[in-house]
């Protein structure tokens, strides 16, 4: 029997997850998930053609994604998994199996809803696909793009879920990293952090030149609400008592609309919320790894003759 696809894994897991009111480890839903759909060893032993992972463990994962973007279940920390409290209505109401009709639309309808971080206080809202069949008659080309989106907001949820967790001291190392990756400083000693108490609002200095004559200053916060003026001001009053020209305010969460207007007016102090913050850790491969795909593509000039 081949391995199920990754949308016939979507109840397995709702059904564990629902025995496990606090929650349940990620490895322990792969192998109830695997059990309840009655998979054999070798199958379990199956990897991806990267060879980065095993495929019943991967299709199972893509499961919970789709639940976890219907705002059925959330990943309440680092390798645990747990139905949020909609979720555990949604399970509770819907005892029997599912139709094929509630699996597609949890494995397709939600597919445009951005994931939820960690730090956001609001539910996020369903934009159902409506129109499903155009996805399965899209070009190789368009279904690739769409993958590919797809596995970056996935990430980038995991990422700002595991960032929320991280010690504030660590969460200033990472951000440090990400700005040394970013190309900051000659070498990883040029950004040093500082924060603590009486830091004053800073919490990194980056060395832009061998001297030291030039210096970009980081504040890096994990907020649980948007960052309104009044942080940003503080932001601005601590980069003067530096006498400094530039200024980087990173966070885990957004900004409101006064901060970045507050922002702009000054011309000194870059923003980088949460979503932006993820997008660079992927891209700059911190917390992140990538693997290359050789994509086929028939080259007519070389047949010209």
């Amino acid at each position: 029997m081949a391995i199920p696809t990754y949308d016939l894994f979507i109840e397995p897991v709702l059904r564990f997850l629902a025995t496990r009111p606090d929650g349940a480890l990620a490895r322990e839903v792969y192998e109830a998930a695997a059990d309840a759909m009655q998979l054999t060893e070798e199958e379990r032993a199956e990897l991806l053609p990267s060879q980065a992972q095993q495929v019943y463990k991967n299709r199972i994962g893509w499961a919970h994604d789709r639940l976890k973007r219907a705002g059925l279940s959330s990943s309440a920390r680092r390798g645990v998994w747990c139905l949020t409290d909609e979720g555990k209505l949604f399970a509770s109401t819907n005892a029997g199996p599912l139709s094929e009709g509630q699996v597609a639309d949890l494995a397709f309808g939600y597919m445009d809803v951005r994931l939820k971080d960690a730090t956001s206080t609001t539910t996020p809202i369903p934009k159902p696909i409506k129109n499903v069949p155009a996805v399965e008659t899209a070009s190789p080309e368009e279904r690739l793009g769409t993958a590919v989106k797809e596995m970056r907001e996935s990430v980038a949820a995991d990422l700002l879920e595991t960032l929320a967790k991280v010690s504030p001291t660590y969460f200033e190392t990472i951000v440090l990293d990400l700005l040394h990756k970013m190309g900051y400083g000659a070498n990883r000693n040029d950004l040093q952090r500082v924060g603590g108490s009486g830091d004053g609002g800073i919490d990194g200095v980056i060395s832009l030149d061998k001297l030291g004559l030039e210096k970009v200053y980081v504040q890096a916060k994990r907020w649980q609400s948007s960052v309104g003026r009044p942080e940003i001001q503080g932001f601005y009053g601590a980069l003067a008592g530096q006498r400094a020209s530039k200024g980087v305010f990173i966070t885990t969460s957004a900004y409101t609309a006064q901060a970045v207007e507050f922002a702009k007016s000054v011309e000194k102090i870059v923003l980088v919320d949460g979503i932006k913050l993820a997008e660079l850790m992927i891209d700059h491969e911190v917390g992140v790894s990538t693997r290359v795909v050789r994509i086929p593509k028939f080259d007519s000039d070389y047949f010209e003759e």
